[in-house]
């Protein structure tokens, strides 16, 4: 992991190391902002087994959220991958790898929001839909600039088709005003949708404008996002 730095007050602190705000609450599956972003990261890049969790980030901060959140071991990796909308370009990025051993207190992963059989049961987080769209889309979604249309673009891409009509659902009943796109067949056989460019923005703005307060958020994909919106304000 990445080494220490000095704080203002001389003390060492790690950059890595969970944001002050974030609070745990003591059942990993309670309703809770906390275990909505996790839970949304594990059905968006996480694998459920019998014997326990997987959860792949590209984000080292946000691993030791999640981490901090449900327990487990991080692990760091470098990794190429086919870009899911078109197979044949590949990208270079660093892998972070939480493993949890066990069911957090359960014994079975039916009993769990995201089974691994594609089941997923969200409805202890009906209250905090923002952090769980975040998880999901920090998981399982891209943000970037449209340089040909000078716009912000946010998709998301999953081989489950049922579980992008969830999230198509949970973003239709958030507060902002954001159309989708009907969901198509990507070029590597899964699937993927979008949000509509005029409504990105300001959906964008609502999914990460209170991220500070809980801790729960990628840093990366939070600048990735300010980046994307300053590009689009300044197109001309």
């Amino acid at each position: 992991m990445s080494g220490t730095g000095s704080g203002d007050d001389g003390s060492s602190a790690n950059p890595t190391d969970p944001p002050a705000s974030l609070e745990v609450p003591p059942d990993p599956l309670a309703g809770h902002p906390a275990t909505a972003y996790f839970w949304g990261h594990v059905a968006g890049s996480g694998d459920v087994s019998a014997t326990g969790l997987e959860v792949v980030t590209n984000d080292e901060a946000s691993a030791q959220v999640l981490a901090a959140i449900a327990g487990g071991d991080v692990a760091h990796d470098t990794v190429s991958r086919e870009y899911a909308h078109d197979a044949s370009i590949t990208r270079t990025e660093d892998e972070y790898t939480l493993s949890i051993d066990g069911l957090l207190g359960r014994s079975s992963p039916r009993s769990l929001p995201v089974d691994g059989r594609g089941g997923y049961r969200f409805g202890a987080f009906a209250r905090h839909d923002r952090d769980l769209l975040r998880g999901l889309l920090e998981g399982c979604g891209t943000i970037c600039f449209k340089s040909s249309s000078g716009t912000v673009g946010i998709s998301f891409v999953h081989d489950d088709r049922e579980l992008l009509e969830r999230c198509r659902a949970l973003i239709a009943d958030c507060p902002v005003d954001a159309p989708t796109d009907d969901l198509a067949e990507t070029s590597s056989g899964g699937y993927w949708f979008g949000v509509e460019d005029d409504a990105a923005p300001a959906f964008g703005t609502w999914l990460y404008e209170t991220c500070e307060e809980t801790g729960c958020f990628a840093p990366s994909r939070r600048r990735k996002l300010e980046a994307s919106l300053e590009q689009a304000a300044g197109y001309d």
